[in-house]
């Protein structure tokens, strides 16, 4: 896969306001429930005879649609280790505050308070938390969120019709979010089918689940938004929904009106913990693959090309001369990777894989991933104003290979000043022999303004690299002789090369 730089500055929700609804809260020794429901698609024939008016017009009531999709769908309740630092535990015989008492948390003081261990020892509780699923055959193979089964040391499912059944963790898959859990002993669980429509914004879509523990909850709404990114992982590409889901609804389906699942509900947007209306689930085209990969090995294997990138933003497109704010902008080529090989450079903006256009660095990530090691692909490359294509034959994504999606600040403040003092780096020890270090840096000017710091290396200017004081003005020279308002700099930090865009007047 690509390797992105995190955009923290962009990310569609913040962190305090996502919530991931298979979250499990401790009270006392008692528990609370999780996550979002999740998808299938039912196999249910019948299903196929849900009126095709009906997608288009919206159904007038879904009473004959939840009668064949709810059987599929299940509660699922898991048992959690979890160790409790016995250091924070009440002192022997300290008195009960008053602000307890008729509260849950006396019970709790009561039944610790005065025997807990001391001296940094450690004691387990088993937590319980609750979240929901669907079958995805009749064999018992079902669909949750990863969220929801993490570190589990017990999973049991609830049926539509009360039944109860252990099942086991086949596997799971962070990036995206998912799990595959088994029950055995039976052939003839009903199951949900996934959809292999594209989902529109405005298609009526239904959830079921089980919020807060209730069980075979249902809510209806439509399809808000697609592709939204919230910020949770490098291949977000969520469906945002309308229709209420809340805590304990993780890892259930949404269904369109034939029945078939649209996507897994996995987060929402909430100031307040609850449903406002913001929902989010993985598509189903994306459950599908990785329930795939799942169940035949237990795991997930993608693959990579071994580029840094970052999204073509306005400033970027302009110092590049592109029409268009689009593409994957390649602030490195890492060694002995599949794109090293095939001759990407740093500064190459991918355009197009596989002759589609590539829209942003994210798109780009998650294109790639779904291809399987060991194939190969066309990148089309804008390099220094010329077209070029390159076959590129994917690799196996290393355990500790991460995309992230870069934001470098443009800034919007157009100068000829640029607020730093360099030197070359060959007179800096520890700077390496290559471009001009950074030494000093007005904390006014716009180089501060975009994240310039000391220690920083500048490698190019404008693509020309650069080594000197002289150097450097004289790339700037140019880029303003050329007309242009902003220029594209190549620079080295501690972590990592990207490439920023500087207004230069």
């Amino acid at each position: 896969m690509t390797v992105m730089k995190e955009q923290p500055n962009r990310r569609f929700l913040s962190a305090r306001r996502l919530t991931l609804l298979g979250s499990v809260a401790l009270l006392g020794s008692a528990m609370l429930l999780g996550g979002p429901s999740g998808y299938g698609q039912l196999s249910a024939p019948a299903f196929a005879a849900t009126a095709t008016s009906q997608s288009q017009q919206g159904p007038a009531g879904f009473a004959d649609l939840i009668a064949k999709v709810k059987p599929a769908v299940i509660s699922v309740r898991v048992k959690v280790d979890q160790t409790a630092d016995a250091d924070n535990a009440p002192e022997m015989n300290e008195e009960l505050p008053p602000s307890m008492n008729g509260t849950p948390f006396e019970k709790f003081f009561r039944q610790y308070g005065d025997n807990a261990p001391r001296g940094g020892m450690q004691r387990h509780q088993m937590v319980t938390g609750v979240g929901s699923g669907f079958f995805i055959s009749a064999d018992g193979y079902a669909v949750t969120n990863n969220h929801v089964v993490d570190h589990a040391k017990s999973v049991e499912i609830t049926t539509d019709d009360g039944k109860t059944y252990t099942a086991k963790v086949i596997g799971t898959d962070a990036k995206t979010d998912l799990a595959l859990i088994k029950v055995d002993g039976k052939n003839d669980f009903a199951y949900a089918n996934f959809s292999t429509a594209t989902p529109r914004v405005g298609d009526w879509v239904v959830a079921v689940g089980n919020p807060y523990g209730l069980g075979g909850t249902v809510t209806a709404g439509i399809i808000s938004a697609e592709g939204r990114d919230i910020g949770s992982g490098p291949y977000d590409n969520y469906i945002q929904i309308d229709a209420p889901i809340n805590k304990g609804n993780s890892g259930g389906p949404t269904f369109d009106t034939s029945g078939n699942v649209i996507g897994v509900n996995t987060a929402i947007y909430s100031p307040s913990g609850g449903s406002v209306g913001i929902g989010f689930d993985i598509p189903a085209a994306t459950a599908k693959a990785v329930v795939a990969q799942l169940k035949e090995h237990g795991s997930v294997t993608r693959a990579y090309i071994g580029v840094q990138v970052q999204p073509v933003t306005a400033g970027i497109a302009e110092s590049l001369g592109l029409k268009k704010a689009e593409g994957a902008l390649v602030d490195e080529a890492q060694s002995d990777t599949p794109a090293a090989k095939a001759g990407i450079q740093p500064g190459d903006v991918i355009t197009a894989l596989n002759g589609k256009p590539v829209k942003g660095s994210r798109e780009l990530a998650r294109e790639i991933s779904t291809m399987g090691p060991g194939s190969t692909v066309k990148l089309d490359v804008l390099r220094k104003g010329e077209s070029k294509t390159f076959d590129v034959t994917l690799a196996t994504m290393p355990n500790h290979k991460e995309a992230n999606a870069g934001n470098h600040d443009e800034g919007s403040a157009a100068t000829p000043h640029l607020g730093l003092s360099v030197a070359p780096a060959g007179e800096v020890a520890g700077a390496g022999g290559q471009g001009v270090v950074v030494t000093n840096v007005d904390p006014d000017g716009p180089a501060a303004e975009h994240g310039f710091q000391s220690g920083d290396v500048i490698l190019s200017v404008g693509g020309k690299s650069v080594s000197n004081v002289t150097e450097l003005r004289k790339a700037l020279s140019d880029a303003k002789s050329e007309g242009k308002h902003q220029v594209l700099m190549q620079v080295k930090t501690a972590d990592n090369t990207h490439f920023v865009a500087m207004p230069i007047g």
